[in-house]
């Protein structure tokens, strides 16, 4: 029997067991798909449409207001200013209501006995009702959780500055990446039509080659090389228009542009050449000063110092003091209603042992992010000085293109006569326009190479394209500014103007 009732109890737990089981169903499809829906409509919504051909400082404009990467960073910086507002309210003394309704099934009653005589010395009595409504508001205030409280609030808002770093670096990393972008769209707006016709031609050519050679006219040795030859231009345009066509969809994507939009280019007429009117001591300076990634590291430290101060302020004894008003419905109560207050003095000892240790973490932490500091500052002058590098040797590299695009556009125009004038074979001719196309595509690329290569100066210098506050955020305000503030970099003013941020 008792086995029996042994297996009953075993077999009854593992059917509760089991009946607690959670399982995990398969998202349905149809979920799926409105969820794909809903993400098409949200990701491209309220946005200004383009109007006319899109400048550099616009598209910047429109990755900075609209590219998901950078919304993402708004929002932590909105999660970590609400962050700070609740650990403000640590700070506050704790406050608890309770009220509710307490019974028994008998009454609770109670007698006495002597100590002397063990005997009965009271009957059977009872000072509560055995049904009753009880209510209590409860006020603590420790002044050491608040003193803690205090320092994590201070933490707290050096978490939100930090965030507020690294949304200024992801706006100069987004707008970096739109300059590169950008520059090489405007190679493949001006480059792609003049390969297509020039491809046009090609398999003109060849097919017209074709044609003799099943005609048997001519050499088949010979139609065989000039056919290989045209075959191998075209092999090369299609190479380059690859490399093109590649630059606008990647231009799209960072300003957040819906896949498959018609994107035209405000394509300038000539190439400036940028030239950097700043000393590179100014930037040194500025980029130890103003780099993101520097600045966090200043906050940081600043958390670890008061991590330490959390550690020796743990050491102290806690003043506590309470109050609190109380409501009994006991009709034995000659006082239903009362209040009570005290003050006590609370210490954890085992805190007084522990304490050097946590002490020693503390300082250590403030160690390490001393030296983190130092030696990505170390980093941070390498990569300016690596930028103003590669800036020199981008801007000797297109001088050099543009010699050669200068030189075979030259060529090409010989040729172009001498093929009128029948002195010239049309695979010549052809060979001498795809020489100059490379030629143009070369200079191109290298313009946008030098033109990356100078913004990427202030960038590794810290510099914010945009100033601390926009007039509007309408996408040609922000153009505007951006505009405003290149054309102050390259007038060789990088004065920063303190930001909010930095002014607290």
């Amino acid at each position: 029997m008792r086995r029996s009732h042994k297996l009953f109890s075993v077999s009854l737990l593992a059917l509760v067991v089991s009946g607690c089981a959670v399982t995990s169903q398969p998202i349905d499809r149809s979920v799926s798909e409105q969820r794909a829906k809903s993400d098409l409509q949200n990701m491209f919504k309220d946005q200004e449409p383009l109007s006319g051909p899109l400048t550099l400082h616009q598209a910047m404009a429109r990755a900075v207001k609209y590219n998901l990467e950078g919304r993402l960073k708004i929002m932590e910086e909105a999660l970590a200013k609400r962050q700070l507002d609740l650990a403000s309210f640590d700070m506050l003394p704790r406050m608890a209501l309770d009220a509710g309704y307490a019974g028994r099934n008998n009454v609770s009653a109670s007698s006495s006995q002597s100590i002397r005589t063990g005997t009965q010395s009271l009957e059977p009595s009872t000072s509560q009702d055995r049904d009753r409504r009880v209510a209590d508001l409860t006020m603590v205030w420790n002044v050491l959780d608040f003193g803690v409280s205090y320092i994590n609030a201070k933490q707290q808002g050096d978490q939100r500055l930090i965030v507020q770093e690294r949304r200024r670096k992801v706006v100069n990393t987004i707008v970096q990446d739109v300059r590169s972008a950008y520059w090489r769209a405007v190679a493949a707006e001006r480059l792609l039509k003049q390969i297509d016709s020039l491809m046009a031609r090609v398999e003109q050519a060849q097919g017209n080659s074709q044609k003799m050679s099943d005609q048997r006219i001519g050499d088949p040795i010979q139609a065989l090389g000039y056919q290989r030859a045209l075959i191998e231009a075209t092999r090369q345009l299609e190479e380059q228009r690859k490399a093109l066509t590649l630059a606008k969809t990647e231009l799209a994507t960072l300003i957040n542009l819906p896949m498959g939009t018609e994107l035209t280019l405000a394509t300038p007429d000539n190439y400036e050449i940028p030239e950097l009117k700043v000393d590179m001591t100014k930037l040194e300076q500025e980029a130890l000063a103003s780099r993101p990634e520097l600045r966090e590291q200043d906050y940081q430290t600043r958390i670890s110092a008061n991590e330490t101060r959390k550690a020796m302020l743990r050491l102290l004894p806690g003043l506590e003091f309470s109050a609190g008003g109380h409501y009994d419905s006991n009709s034995f109560l000659v006082n239903d209603k009362w209040a009570d207050y005290g003050v006590k003095v609370t210490w954890n000892l085992f805190n007084v042992i522990s304490a050097p240790a946590a002490i020693d973490v503390a300082k250590a932490g403030e160690e390490v992010a001393t030296a983190r500091r130092q030696a990505m500052s170390i980093a941070v002058l390498a990569q300016l000085y690596v930028a103003n590098a590669n800036y020199r040797e981008a801007l000797r590299q297109f001088k050099t293109s543009q010699q050669l695009s200068s030189i075979d556009g030259q060529i090409v125009g010989q040729l172009r006569n001498r093929y009128k004038a029948a002195g010239l074979g049309e695979l010549d001719l052809i060979q001498g326009e795809l020489n100059t196309l490379q030629a143009d595509l070369r200079r191109d690329l290298a313009y946008a190479d030098l033109r990356n290569a100078y913004g990427q100066i202030f960038a590794s210098a810290g510099l914010d394209p945009l100033p601390p506050e926009v007039s509007s955020t309408k996408i040609q305000s922000i153009a505007g500014a951006l505009a405003t503030r290149e054309s102050e970099w390259a007038a060789g003013r990088i004065d920063e103007p303190v930001s909010p941020a930095q002014a607290k």
